[in-house]
């Protein structure tokens, strides 16, 4: 029942048991019967919401810390809305890589020392929740790429049984803006985290076609898809082909392997594309185009 709380107070925090030193700006209520821990910002409950949450759950009186961590600090300002962190400046840049754990009962302890053990010892790792958190990188603290975080995730699900995915940020100037633009981050990775199908490394460049195809108006929509979605429907190995084609940059070697065909099959396959549709691939209004086509097709898929 306590984790239902989590769609009403958008800002609070599930823990994996008992927390220790939590932070003083939040109401820790502990739910016996399904042994859940949750800290809830106290300035998002009302005297009387608190006396409800009190008759439902034990309301549980834990000693905070009397200095807040690096750690803290950024926990407060992104996840609270509370003050920047004060020890910062203006000419520092920093990057928030945010991941999310398909498994509510992994171990916490365990995943965070493994993630340690790639990202540099300077870097701040907070939980939000029990299934997602964030690595907070200094600009020159960065030192790890998209294929070495897909590695990761592939060492983490191997060695932990969970699967992780990942939100790399834009590098961004230390300011007080810092944390709505985290917000737009977490956004766009919620938006993908609700449709994943498998553990992936995700960018804006990565997400933001599927989320703009998404928002787009119905007449939009009709329009984009005239001509496409009827050649996909008709054939839904066209759209699985030239989906990956275009994920692939265009690159014939790589698509044809990851599809397990010859490269003829796949030119034959392009061909007919363009035969039917009149959309050259090559062109990048038309490959933009149809792979915008290709989000939404998938969308109307899954509905």
């Amino acid at each position: 029942m306590l984790r239902k709380l989590l769609s009403i107070y958008e800002n609070s925090i599930l823990f994996p048991g008992r927390p220790e030193n939590p932070d003083e700006l939040l109401y820790i209520f502990f739910d016996e019967a399904e042994n859940d821990w949750m800290g809830i910002p106290k300035i998002e409950v009302s005297e009387r919401e608190l006396s409800l949450l009190k008759t439902l759950y034990e309301l549980v009186e834990v000693q905070s810390a009397t200095v807040n961590s690096a750690a803290k600090g950024w926990d407060k300002f992104l996840l609270l809305d509370g003050p920047p962190p004060p020890k910062y400046s203006s000419k520092m840049s920093f990057r928030f890589i945010q991941f999310h754990i398909n498994r509510d009962d992994a171990n916490h302890l365990e995943i965070e020392s493994a993630l340690r053990g790639f990202f540099t010892d300077e870097a701040i790792i907070i939980w939000e929740n029990v299934s997602r958190g964030i690595v907070i990188e200094e600009k020159k603290q960065i030192s790890l790429s998209e294929e070495e975080l897909i590695s990761i995730s592939e060492t983490l699900e191997s060695d932990f049984y969970v699967k992780i995915s990942f939100f790399i940020g834009k590098l961004q100037p230390f300011s007080i803006q810092l944390r709505s633009k985290y917000l737009q981050e977490k956004e766009y990775f919620s938006f993908v985290i609700a449709r994943l199908t498998h553990p992936y490394v995700y960018t804006f460049e990565r997400i933001f076609p599927a989320y703009l195809a998404f928002h787009l108006p119905e007449e939009l929509t009709r329009m984009t898809n005239q001509g496409i979605v009827e050649v996909f429907n008709e054939d839904p190995e066209m759209f699985s082909t030239i989906k990956i084609y275009l994920e692939n940059n265009l690159n014939a070697s790589m698509t044809a392997k990851k599809l397990y065909i010859h490269r003829n099959t796949l030119q034959y396959r392009i061909d007919k594309f363009t035969e039917k549709t009149g959309i050259g691939l090559k062109d990048f209004y038309g490959a933009f185009t149809v792979f915008l086509a290709c989000q939404l097709f998938e969308q109307n898929r899954k509905k």
